[in-house]
């Protein structure tokens, strides 16, 4: 049983501040309303809190039908919907509260802008990913999607001077960087947001675990399959060298990974709980190692209001 010597907590880690809120807008629309609360796809992208919800009342689902009653709560995850999606609700008269992380809102304003100034959009994405799914909507006549530099090569667009790019906010920071690069290079006219779209969580947790991989000889971080930016965190790690995986939890550890592994960084991804990262410091205390430290690169103090309609429910209640 291989314990390591050290192990480096990254910060910042875990949760952002629209994966906070949209958790939050669940746990109080459960509290004002009571069960169930119909929840539009996952509400973040981690099994933990999606299962942890579903004890207390929510009930997700993947499309708008008929499993929701007429009238019923129903809350739009932090990805973000297209407007399709309001206005089946909107038909269905379902009481909607929309929890889109602000900056995916953000992206969807930019790809609105551009659409209505007769722009071709480049969307850089993951083609299947909700927020894409969503900010597609928006204009899906005029959004193109690109996931990859190769994909730049083969891009054909009709006037190359109307012509933008946007793109998925849980990307990474490298991996964008170099696609933007071709298309500059390709398209020298192409104009973009005037502000980055990658999420600031996004950044900063790429940016702690780039700078502690190098110390590591194993970085575990924690997170679901299909959370994107915990994924582009397992990537970060693995480009510098670091051999490093994603897992939900300590149950899924390969003894194998903790060989020849003397200092393991932790980081999370931005939809993981905290609790998750005890749990497992937990686990490697049990085994016997003893130096824990935070691995601190900066600090976060981003917090985003609730939804409008959440704020005037607990302003009424506490009336009430």
């Amino acid at each position: 049983m291989h314990a390591p010597e050290q192990l480096l907590l990254a910060a910042p880690r875990g949760y952002c501040a629209g994966v906070d809120r949209a958790v939050q807008t669940v746990e109080r629309a459960l509290e004002l309303h009571g069960a169930p609360v119909y929840v539009r796809k996952e509400i973040v992208h981690n099994k933990h809190v999606v299962e942890t919800l579903r004890e207390r009342g929510a009930v997700f689902v993947d499309e708008l039908d008929d499993s929701i009653p007429e009238g019923a709560i129903t809350v739009f995850s932090a990805h973000g919907v297209s407007p399709a999606v309001h206005a089946d609700a909107e038909r269905r008269n379902l009481q909607t509260i929309d929890a889109t992380c602000p900056l995916v809102t953000k992206v969807h304003r930019e790809a609105i802008k551009f659409a209505a100034e007769g722009y071709t959009i480049v969307l850089i994405g993951h083609a299947g990913h909700e927020e894409v799914e969503g900010t597609m909507g928006e204009a899906p006549d005029r959004i193109v999607l690109i996931e990859t530099e190769a994909d730049v090569d083969t891009l054909e667009v009709e006037d190359e001077h109307k012509l933008a790019y946007i793109n998925q906010t849980t990307l990474s920071v490298d991996e964008t960087r170099g696609i933007i690069a071709r298309l500059r290079e390709k398209f020298p006219h192409i104009t973009g947001p005037r502000t980055d779209d990658i999420c600031y969580a996004t950044t900063n947790r790429q940016a702690a675990v780039r700078q502690m991989a190098d110390q590591c000889d194993l970085v575990l971080v924690i997170g679901s399959k299909n959370s994107s930016n915990s994924n582009r965190l397992v990537d970060v790690a693995r480009d510098l060298g670091t051999p490093a995986y994603l897992i939900d939890n300590a149950d899924q550890i390969e003894e194998e990974w903790l060989t020849d592994a003397k200092v393991v960084g932790v980081s999370s991804g931005a939809s993981v709980p905290e609790t998750l990262v005890n749990d497992l410091v937990a686990f490697f205390r049990e085994r016997g190692t003893e130096d824990v430290r935070e691995f601190e690169v900066l600090r976060e103090d981003v917090r985003f209001m609730l939804p409008k309609q959440i704020r005037q429910a607990m302003t009424a209640a506490a009336e009430a």
